[in-house]
């Protein structure tokens, strides 16, 4: 390992220790959970911003989550930060026979799809060793964010043919299947509203239709190849920067936003989409400002 890495291992053992951060010394790997999560969504934030000076910072704040979870493993004789790294390059080895195996020296190069299903069936093989199920859902993390689970669960399921087909007849079979499912949640909710249900009190069955919508168009994203959770990100970072344009324009005239009709925000909106077009920022500060942000649009 490099000096510096050594260096920063050390630094965590001494701030665990006696005597060492009060703070550092209770924490558990169940309590640091949230900083995990936290600290890998700051570091996605930074690489939308584009601020990669930053992300310098916030990927530094990810590897002190791995170096606290391997310190507490290494202080109950769990396992130590270099077991952590050595099964990593012995994992990275296991599946990349193309580049380090026998079949390295001469054998034809694999595209990238083709590398894809080696590494899903050398993870199938490891999972048949180690006696667990062979599902191909099988080490799908559950805690996964929900849109992100559902692609993941169906990029498994369409690696073994249980799929449309990828063709624009199989494009129109899926989309046909978001206006089926389009179609049940609308039933769902209006036989709720027939059974005198207010909406505040969603049935059943209009959550189960919901939810098969949101599955049936991450499917459609997983055909027309977009990640569905960076478009919803995207998506979001968009409403955001439109928003915060009403809102600064509202300020500008010495109003809160909750001053305005919704006619003129609806023109502050609009203003915004125009801004978009032009490559104003929309992310991060209000359009119209001096601040830099990325450029993106709908």
């Amino acid at each position: 390992m490099s000096e510096c890495f050594d260096k920063v291992v050390a630094i965590m053992a001494q701030l665990r220790a006696p005597g060492g951060c009060p703070w550092d010394r209770k924490q558990t790997h169940e309590s640091l959970k949230p900083y995990l999560i936290e600290e890998t969504y700051e570091a996605l934030d930074t690489i939308d911003r584009r601020d990669f000076p930053k992300l310098k910072e916030e990927l530094g704040d990810v590897l002190l989550q791995v170096l606290f979870h391997s310190q507490i493993a290494a202080e109950t004789g769990t396992f130590t930060v270099d077991e952590v790294l050595e099964q990593l390059g012995e994992k990275l080895v296991r599946r990349h026979p193309h580049v380090f195996g026998d079949a390295a020296s001469g054998a034809p190069s694999l595209n990238s799809d083709q590398v894809v299903h080696r590494w899903e069936d050398i993870k199938r093989a490891e999972r048949k060793k180690a006696g667990k199920s062979d599902s191909v859902l099988q080490d799908i993390p559950q805690a996964l964010p929900a849109l992100l689970r559902a692609y993941q669960t169906q990029v498994r399921a369409a690696r073994v043919g249980f799929d449309w087909p990828d063709s624009p007849q199989g494009l129109a079979e899926v989309i046909g299947k978001v206006e089926e499912e389009i179609g049940e949640l609308r039933t769902a909710v209006n036989d709720a509203a027939a059974a005198s249900h207010p909406p505040t009190e969603p049935t059943a069955d209009m959550a189960a239709e919901l939810g098969d919508l949101l599955f049936s168009l991450v499917n459609l994203a997983r055909h027309i190849k977009v990640n569905p959770e960076e478009s919803l990100r995207q998506a979001t970072n968009r409403f955001t920067a439109r928003f915060q344009h009403i809102e600064h324009e509202a300020a500008r005239s010495g109003r809160s936003v909750h001053d305005l009709a919704m006619p003129e925000m609806d023109h502050y909106w609009n203003e915004a989409k125009r801004l978009e077009s032009v490559d104003r920022p929309v992310a991060g500060t209000p359009l119209g400002s001096t601040g830099e942000a990325p450029q993106t649009t709908l």
